[in-house]
């Protein structure tokens, strides 16, 4: 007698597919990353986010009113200039540090052999910027308002100009700060290449004093970068429009000011595309 054959299932389901996160869950978690790693580290937060408005509340107390212009002072044009400051540094300085030091320490090459989508890095990096410049921008116009009697916006002209500033030059500064993230050579001259040319850039390009009071020598040079353009049309916004005779111009030169940041936009772009690299020159 011959042993009996065991049935077979009848019911044999596949098993189940497992789906991998989508680009889009991995940018917004990869963005929730990199606000956790920006707020956590002190030093970024300190110098980057709340220097732009300590330094207000201490030169705009020291500021008085500008001569021959009633009812406009130097808090006012600093408060300008200092959100525009504000824009080129959550964005600028911030991702040019923070790609350089990721670069050497191996995080981006750790990165790249993970089976995570290019684009998730970079939409995380940008929504860390977007999250943190509008902040800066906020904390920036507060303190301008309550401590030196800044108006806000009453037009709906106005307030478009300030979102087409602000975002054009937040694009344009988040593209230049991911291609100078692979000029510095090492993670200890991360600082010196890239805030040091920042801060120059600000004392020529009207954020601590009127544009028209900076030498002109020094207007030209600052007229190549786009900080200059988001000062003027930030000015434009929050000053009063008697304000624009401090202008070199005598205008605040809007449509300039569009093209120049647009341009920069394109620049930016193409130079990330070019330099960016995800290991270091010595690796």
């Amino acid at each position: 007698m011959q042993p009996t054959q065991p049935t077979p299932p009848t019911d044999i389901r596949p098993a189940q597919e497992v789906r991998l996160p989508g680009v889009g869950r991995l940018t917004l978690k990869r963005g929730a990353m990199e606000l956790k790693g920006f707020f956590r580290t002190k030093s970024q937060f300190i110098v980057i986010f709340s220097l732009p408005a300590i330094m207000l509340m201490l030169l705009g107390a020291m500021s008085g009113s500008r001569q021959g212009l009633p009812g406009i002072t130097g808090a006012q044009i600093l408060t300008a200039g200092m959100i525009g400051a504000g824009i080129m540094g959550t964005s600028f300085q911030n991702l040019g540090i923070n790609i350089t030091l990721e670069r050497h320490d191996g995080t981006l090459k750790r990165l790249y052999g993970m089976p995570m989508p290019r684009t998730a890095y970079f939409g995380g990096k940008i929504i860390q910027v977007l999250v943190c410049m509008v902040a800066e921008v906020i904390l920036l116009i507060a303190v301008g308002v309550l401590m030196f009697g800044v108006k806000l916006p009453t037009t709906v002209t106005q307030w478009l100009t300030f979102t087409w500033v602000l975002i054009l030059g937040g694009m344009a500064c988040t593209f230049l700060g991911i291609a100078i993230g692979s000029l510095p050579k090492s993670t200890r001259g991360a600082n010196a290449v890239i805030t040091l040319p920042f801060l120059i850039v600000q004392f020529c390009s009207g954020v601590y004093i009127p544009f028209s009071d900076v030498p002109w020598f020094l207007q030209i040079f600052a007229s190549i970068f786009p900080l200059k353009w988001m000062t003027q049309g930030m000015r434009s916004v929050f000053l009063p429009e008697q304000a624009v005779v401090l202008e070199p111009a005598g205008s605040w030169e809007l449509p300039m000011v569009a093209l120049a940041l647009g341009l920069w936009c394109v620049v930016g772009l193409v130079l990330c595309l070019r330099t960016f690299r995800w290991t270091a020159r010595d690796s």
